[in-house]
């Protein structure tokens, strides 16, 4: 199992037309910074938080995932800017396989009419991705007749295969967003591009490896029902490479507790074991005045078998807005 494990590893990441994939949160739209840069100050106050999640625990192919973020907004004599910063560490736990990222958002915000605003973004980030490659057992290293397994490899793979390596990262995005009267979004559409300098990840000497670009549509519309509760409907398309993905989610807000669940379904459906419907994702949140805490199971649709599905875990903190010329009452815009 784990020498097969390695053989996708290694053609995944070192082969020339690698597909490699972002990390996606289920709760993206509970901290949509996760796909895209313009919601930086979104909440017009400073905030911070944390996500964790772990995939698929019962299998070799354990994924734990933790991002950090902070972002705050600057009110501006004429318009507001959004400054915002955050850290992705993904790490599997059969390969020690690991990706980190530091990435740094600026958002210019402008007023439009009819309560309408415009964010344009830039996000500019810088990764490491590092493989413990001698771990690996090459085929040159097995001596069938003799039953024995040599230390050293030939393999030019071998002299020419990096630990570690880095790259620099760019991200473009927009979200235009209206609000209401009690200064609350009511509806927010916005689309990014990841990656468009198409960064080098391959892990050998002179090698080249682009990393796919990740484009996604998104959007979000809140609507009151019965006494002071909100309905939330949410769309995200995701594209990168030969694959994408939809998801379709509905919350309700029942004052402060959060119910909802997102269907992901695999549009493109790549192979002839493809799903249509992947997973079903649960969602139970609540809201105090400056705390956000968020849980979720993905529940898995697909043949993959036993997986134990994905869980995942969010906190997140409303501070005071550090340059304000007319505070807000601190109610949450998402």
């Amino acid at each position: 199992m784990k020498i097969k494990l390695f053989i996708i590893l290694i053609t995944t990441c070192l082969c020339f037309k690698a597909p490699a994939q972002d990390p996606i949160f289920s709760q993206y739209f509970m901290v949509p910074e996760t796909i895209n840069p313009a919601f930086s100050g979104f909440e017009q106050a400073t905030y911070f938080g944390v996500l964790h999640r772990t995939q698929w625990p019962y299998l070799d192919l354990q994924v734990d995932t933790n991002y950090a973020f902070f972002n705050t907004w600057l009110d501006t004599a004429s318009n507001g800017i959004g400054i915002g910063a955050s850290v992705l560490n993904q790490r599997e736990s059969s390969t020690s396989y690991n990706h980190f990222q530091f990435n740094t958002n600026f958002t210019y915000i402008i007023g439009l009419n009819n309560d309408w605003f415009f964010r344009p973004a830039i996000e500019i980030g810088y990764g490491m991705k590092s493989f413990n490659f001698r771990n690996l057992l090459l085929s040159d290293q097995i001596n069938i007749n003799a039953g024995t397994v040599n230390a050293n490899s030939n393999d030019p793979f071998a002299a020419n295969a990096n630990d570690k390596i880095g790259f620099v990262d760019f991200t473009a995005g927009f979200v235009f967003d209206k609000k209401n009267r009690g200064n609350d979004t009511d509806l927010w559409l916005g689309a990014a591009i990841k990656h468009l300098n198409r960064p080098n990840i391959s892990f050998l000497n002179n090698g080249n490896v682009p990393l796919d670009i990740l484009y996604t549509i998104h959007a979000n519309y809140k609507f009151p029902y019965f006494d002071y509760n909100d309905m939330i409907l949410s769309a995200n398309y995701m594209q990168q490479g030969a694959y994408n993905r939809l998801d379709l989610a509905a919350t309700a807000k029942l004052n402060k507790l959060f119910l909802g669940a997102m269907a992901v379904t695999n549009p493109a459906k790549n192979s002839g074991n493809s799903h249509l419907l992947t997973s079903i994702n649960a969602l139970v949140g609540v809201e105090f005045e400056r705390l956000r805490f968020g849980f979720s199971y993905d529940f898995n649709t697909s043949n993959i078998g036993r997986t134990d599905g994905v869980y995942e875990l969010s906190i997140t903190y409303l501070a005071a807005c550090l340059v304000c010329r007319n505070p807000t009452n601190n109610e949450r815009r998402k």
